[in-house]
């Protein structure tokens, strides 16, 4: 049983009697750990476990250390708790929740005017279903042509990732456009992205700025959005942990001149239509605990994909990145959507989490890579 109090967690563990061992382990414990993160204590048949905060690293290793069953017992009490918050090597136990209340915000909130860039918006709330025909589906062709053919409020998520404009070498495509013309195309196909999206629907979209040519490229599709009225959810980082960049490659070296800034991440963007809640049942929610708390710390650290040669395509982001996406922002069940589909991660994933997908790119190569992925799955 546990039980809060405002400096510790209680956990009470229930033993037959108390052995020499266990007051062994009880000792071990006290010593191990400073008293103002964690301690035990008895009384009777009972040991009561007070917890503030503790590094679950020192935990394991104690468990390891002196493998009783009393030291398992206090671990897997531990183990069960999965609210907590965490600071440094350390998860905060007790009172994880406790912030600076203000006082009267939702009158204060009112008087900012929350979320002002959206406010008039002409969506309508009337969501639909997706044609059958368009369900489950690799289309090859232009996305802005396509799109076109889908109703109003029918995509529950779209999760894409962009050409970024670098002159990658990619099939039935160029990749190295003027500036105004690249943005002006991507944003006509925005444009239909927004008008198919659900009411309460998310868009989320991959993107690297390109910084040789000092154009921050993640700020211009956001505003983008934010013209166009939709609700700002969130930013993501994307840590790649890629540090193969020359120094030297662009700027100055060891001179304020023109210093060039480093970037190991790229960014995912992701705004809402209509409304920042989307309608969904739980029993269709198949996140778990750990995965919630870990990923809405919006740094995510995956290693770049690497399987990009196999595929034949230059700009692969991992499955896992479409994963944890596909799983923060929409239920089992839903139809999410991917208008630069690739050689298709994005429905893949969604296929195996039970998702309805729709797959489009250009490129008749990669949509046959898309479809045979599928087909191993099925």
């Amino acid at each position: 049983m546990a039980l809060q109090n405002q400096e510790f967690l209680e956990l009470t563990i229930p033993l037959d009697k108390l052995s020499a061992e266990d007051k062994e382990t009880v000792t071990a414990f006290n010593r191990r750990f400073p008293p103002h993160d964690a301690y035990l204590e008895t009384s009777g048949h009972l040991v009561v476990l007070k917890l503030k905060q503790l590094d679950f690293g020192r935990l394991e290793e104690f468990f390891h250390i002196q493998p009783t069953r009393l030291s398992k017992a206090v671990f897997e009490a531990v183990a069960q708790i999965k609210s907590y918050n965490i600071r440094g090597s350390k998860r905060i136990y007790a009172n994880y929740g406790a912030e600076r209340k203000v006082k009267d915000r939702k009158q204060k909130e009112q008087k900012r005017d929350k979320i002002y860039y959206a406010k008039d918006h002409s969506f309508s709330p009337a969501n639909v279903a997706p044609p059958p025909e368009f369900e489950n589906k690799i289309l090859c062709g232009d996305s802005l042509e396509l799109l076109k053919e889908l109703p109003d409020n029918c995509v529950d998520l779209i999760f894409t990732s962009p050409p970024y404009n670098f002159g990658l070498d990619y099939q039935e495509q160029d990749d190295d456009h003027y500036w105004q013309d690249y943005f002006a195309q991507l944003f006509s196909i925005f444009a239909e992205c927004i008008r198919v999206l659900k009411f309460g629907g998310r868009i989320a979209v991959n993107v690297q700025p390109l910084f040789s040519d000092y154009i921050p490229t993640h700020h211009i599709i956001s505003n983008y959005f934010l013209s166009q009225k939709m609700l700002w959810k969130g930013e993501i980082l994307w840590e790649k942990n890629n540090y193969n960049c020359k120094y030297t490659a662009w700027g100055s070296w060891k001179s304020p001149s023109s210093p060039y800034l480093k970037y190991t991440w790229e960014f995912i963007e992701v705004f809402c239509k209509g409304s920042l809640k989307k309608e969904g049942s739980q029993k269709n929610a198949d996140i778990t605990a750990a995965e919630f708390k870990d990923w809405v710390t919006a740094k995510w650290s995956i290693a770049p994909e690497r399987k990009m040669k196999e595929f034949g395509h230059p700009a692969m982001f991992p499955e896992e990145l479409a994963k944890r996406v596909i799983k923060l922002f929409s239920f089992r069940g839903d139809f999410v959507l991917d208008p630069f589909n690739g050689v298709g991660t994005t429905t893949f994933v969604a296929q195996q989490l039970g998702r309805r997908y729709l797959g489009i790119d250009i490129a008749e190569q990669y949509c046959t890579a898309a479809r045979k992925r599928l087909q191993k799955e099925d």
